[in-house]
């Protein structure tokens, strides 16, 4: 075979290798590359195993936020059924007194409904820790205010103890209140909590610092692909 010819089979060959290799690239090294995120709070061994690469490796039981029973602007009760099979965004807010980092958080939270509202995966929730002046009738107007649509985007309120025993026990935030000369006055964490389908608590979020803000969107993302691949895997 002439050298030209040669050549033009190696040329034809390595055309066709191409686009193969990158995909092995891409879809077989790109899980290996793939970094998920964190789950937080506590955890433990658990008995169970599982194999990667003939390795075996104890599996890890993250903590599950637990259930709960609240209701929404439209006075539906809303628990984890209510967010089956979803990723959930949640954040801390109250209507009464003026409140920078609460109208900051909420309007973020507006921008992270507006970006993702059509996404079937996510859904949001703001939590009153004011649930005695924060009924229904009082939140309706107040997520008319945003447009935050029940449903999607629900503003939760219900019973003062049980509520702020879950918040600080199972979404670990520092959450308090007292009466100061007749005002009640709220001490809290400012924080976005993403939440994966689980009910594991994925990160943590400084609601009025725009780099934290920024990094949400952007794990966002990560989590929506974490999830579809777990989906796709039937996990």
């Amino acid at each position: 075979m002439k050298l030209a010819s040669i050549k033009k089979v190696l040329i034809l060959v390595s055309i066709l290798a191409v686009p193969g290799f990158l995909y092995y690239e891409l879809v077989e090294q790109g899980k290996n590359r793939y970094k998920p995120l964190p789950v937080f709070g506590p955890k433990k061994v658990a008995a169970t195993f599982h194999f990667k690469k003939g390795v075996k490796i104890p599996d890890t039981v993250y903590h599950q936020i637990g259930d709960f029973k609240l209701v929404n602007q439209k006075g539906d009760t809303v628990n984890w059924t209510s967010y089956k099979g979803k990723i959930l965004l949640m954040n801390l807010f109250y209507t009464h007194g003026n409140n920078y980092a609460v109208d900051f958080s909420g309007k973020a939270m507006k921008v992270y409904a507006t970006t993702y509202g059509r996404n079937k995966l996510m859904q949001f929730a703001g939590l009153s820790i004011d649930p005695v002046r924060d009924t229904p009738a009082a939140l309706l107007p107040y997520a008319e205010k945003l447009t935050a649509a029940a449903g999607k985007w629900d503003l939760l309120s219900g019973d003062s103890t049980a509520l702020y025993h879950w918040v600080n026990k199972d979404l670990f935030i520092d959450v308090q209140q007292e009466i100061v000369k007749g005002e009640r006055k709220f001490t809290y964490s400012n924080l976005f909590v993403l939440i994966d389908s689980q009910h594991r608590i994925r990160g943590y979020y400084d609601a009025t610092n725009q780099e934290a803000l920024s990094k949400l969107d952007d794990e966002i993302k990560v989590l929506i692909a974490e999830e579809l691949r777990n989906m796709r895997d039937g996990r």
